[in-house]
C-alpha cells in the first residue's frame, strides 16, 4: 500500500546561520552541526514525494551552499520568501531547486484554505470563514516580544524553533489547532 503524501510546513531555519544558535539558544555546537541535525531531523520526517512549504529564512549563506543543501533535503520545496533569504539574489542560486517561489500564497487543502507569509499578520484572505494562517518569523518569541501571536485565532507559526527543529505536518497544525 502507497503512503499518502503529505504535506509539511517549516520557517526560520537559517542554515548555515552561526549566529542563531546563540540567539535562540538552539542546542548545537556550531552550525555545522545545527546543518546536520536539521537535515537529518527534515529527512526523517519528510518522504520524497512530500510537499514542504518553506516560509522564509531558509538558509543564511551563497547560492551554491543553498544548492547543494536544497539536492540534500526529502520533499518537493516551496519557498515563501523571507527577509534573510539572499542567496536568492545570488546568481550562482538555482531556482530550480524550489518547485516556485512567491511572497504569500493561499493554499487550498481539503476544502481549507491556508494563507501562507513569512510574517504574523493579524488579518487575513477568508480569517472570518475559517481559514488557518501560517508564518514564521519571531522565532521562539513569545508575549511581550509579540503579543500579536496570542491574538491571532486560528494561525500557526510553524517555525523550526518551536517545532522540535523540523517541519510540522498539517495534520498536526489541524491537531494543535482544534
Amino acid at each position: 500500500m502507497d503512503k499518502v503524501n503529505m504535506i509539511y510546513f517549516t520557517s526560520d531555519n537559517h542554515f548555515y546561520h552561526k549566529n542563531i544558535i546563540k540567539y535562540e539558544n538552539r542546542p548545537f555546537t556550531d552550525e555545522y552541526d545545527m546543518n546536520r541535525q536539521m537535515i537529518k531531523n527534515w529527512n526523517q520526517t519528510v518522504n520524497p514525494n512530500d510537499s514542504v512549504y518553506i516560509l522564509g529564512d531558509f538558509a543564511f549563506t551563497d547560492g551554491n551552499n543553498a544548492n547543494y543543501l536544497l539536492t540534500q533535503l526529502n520533499g518537493k520545496k516551496f519557498l515563501i520568501k523571507g527577509n534573510h533569504d539572499s542567496f536568492l539574489k545570488d546568481n550562482e542560486f538555482d531556482r530550480t531547486k524550489f518547485e516556485w517561489i512567491k511572497d504569500y500564497y493561499c493554499l487550498k487543502h481539503d476544502g481549507m484554505k491556508f494563507i501562507l507569509f513569512h510574517y504574523p499578520i493579524a488579518v487575513w484572505d477568508c480569517k472570518h470563514h475559517g481559514s488557518i494562517h501560517l508564518y514564521g518569523h519571531i522565532h521562539s518569541n513569545k508575549g511581550e516580544n509579540h503579543p500579536l501571536t496570542y491574538d491571532l485565532g486560528r494561525a500557526y507559526n510553524v517555525g523550526v524553533d518551536v517545532n522540535d527543529f523540523k517541519p510540522i505536518s498539517i495534520v498536526d497544525i489541524m491537531n494543535k489547532l482544534k
